[in-house]
């Protein structure tokens, strides 16, 4: 069987899924179920100044009948008193001495308090530290969290801060409240950090009372923007990772990769664009911790069925398919086909092919039921009839190129060709 163990800067743990910084990391009580489970490690919630957390806390955006597309919290950092965290801590480590124990941090903003923090945290036996450079609620107004990620320099400050005090490996968490990721990444990379993890939660506003007109959730009448996680950030957490994979000086530190993993499938997408670890929260908060077992089963089938024996061997291997549009093969070019025997003649296709892309797809009207077709010489193998159709592998997508030649378009500017005559 493949091995699915990870070694993440040298901290160990017998697979590559972590639970992220979040409430599911708060307690000792929490941490154990979780490592019982099976959970290769946990980034303990972030500690720092105390704070008062408020409630209401959570909200979601539900879609077509699903529960929690997308979940909204406003949570701050850990309210527990940082002697009880850095005991349970401790205790954590010492029960489950195989599994990850990082530590997220969110000091203030000042060398002084962070050398403390990390002194503390670090007689507890913790592998590593996380720095939340990504919370985008509440601690933002006192200057740390997003506020600090959003800004190069200072995110730069503060990593050689903490280099300067740490002699466990320090992972910097990014926030996606930016244009770009690039910046700040390369920032803390020559600042020394030893990995990054990505990404953190974006501001969000989930939905509005229609009765009360209060946003969600509702705290005693007003609300705030909060960090949105789960499946719908996922396409945004993906594109960030590649940028970091993709740059020469982010590329060179190992990544854990946040966003919306709930199923194997996320797992192997992530690692496909470069990450090395797997941070899950939304998904162990709708389904409980034993969601684990899908996972790393998932995994290790997968492995096995592709013939690769560690992660290591497919770390990375999509980086180099996502490229700029200008390089991309203008004759590359495919056609809709419509399996007759599978079609429930529902007529989706056709009704958004004609009103919404290319007019492409015959309709012939019949009894006891219409028949559709592709007109091959409309279609632009947009996939959007494939993407709408509700039957599996009914509509496929068969290439056709326009020519042999591979040329994209900058060479087609530069051979001064015309569309016309293309």
């Amino acid at each position: 069987m493949a091995n699915i163990s990870s070694s993440f800067l040298g901290i160990k743990s017998p697979n590559p899924f972590w639970l992220a910084s979040a409430p599911p990391t708060d307690k000792k009580i929490n941490v154990l179920r979780a490592f019982e489970a099976g959970w290769g490690g946990v980034v303990w919630k972030t500690l720092g100044s105390q704070v008062k957390n408020v409630s209401s806390r959570y909200s979601a955006v539900d879609y077509n009948g699903g529960r929690v597309m997308g979940f909204n919290n406003i949570e701050l950092i850990s309210d527990r008193p940082l002697a009880i965290n850095l005991k349970e801590i401790a205790e954590c480590v010492k029960l489950f001495p195989d599994r990850a124990m990082i530590v997220s941090l969110m000091a203030d903003n000042n060398r002084n308090a962070w050398h403390e923090m990390i002194k503390k945290v670090e007689d507890t036996g913790a592998h590593g530290f996380e720095l939340n450079f990504g919370c985008p609620h509440g601690m933002t107004e006192r200057g740390m969290g997003a506020s600090v990620g959003q800004d190069p320099e200072i995110a730069r400050m503060v990593v050689e801060w903490v280099m300067e005090a740490a002699t466990i490996p320090v992972i910097t968490k990014l926030t996606p409240n930016v244009h770009s990721v690039v910046p700040t990444g390369k920032a803390v990379v020559e600042a020394g950090t030893n990995a990054l993890s990505l990404i953190n939660t974006i501001q969000s506003v989930t939905g509005i009372d229609l009765d009360t007109f209060v946003p969600n959730p509702n705290v005693g009448g007003k609300s705030t923007f909060g960090g949105y996680c789960g499946p719908a950030v996922k396409p945004i957490a993906l594109k960030m990772l590649t940028t970091i994979s993709q740059n020469p000086v982010t590329s060179t530190v190992p990544i854990s990769g946040i966003g919306g993993i709930e199923t194997w499938k996320d797992a192997v997408e992530f690692m496909l664009l470069g990450a090395s670890t797997l941070q899950v929260c939304t998904a162990a908060m709708k389904y409980g911790f034993r969601i684990i077992e899908d996972l790393c089963e998932g995994l290790n089938d997968w492995m096995d069925e592709k013939g690769f024996t560690t992660t290591n061997d497919f770390i990375g291997k999509s980086v180099n398919t996502l490229t700029n549009w200008e390089t991309l093969d203008i004759n590359f070019h495919i056609v809709a086909n419509i399996n007759q025997d599978k079609c429930i003649h529902c007529g989706l296709c056709h009704i958004t092919c004609e009103d919404t892309s290319h007019q492409a797809i015959n309709l012939a009207w019949g009894k006891p039921y219409n028949t559709y077709t592709i007109k091959e010489e409309e279609c632009v193998g947009c996939n959007l009839c494939k993407i709408v159709c509700p039957v599996d592998e009914c509509i496929t997508m068969n290439e056709q190129r326009k020519g042999d030649e591979y040329i994209n378009w900058k060479e087609f500017q530069r051979r001064g060709l015309s569309l016309n005559d293309h």
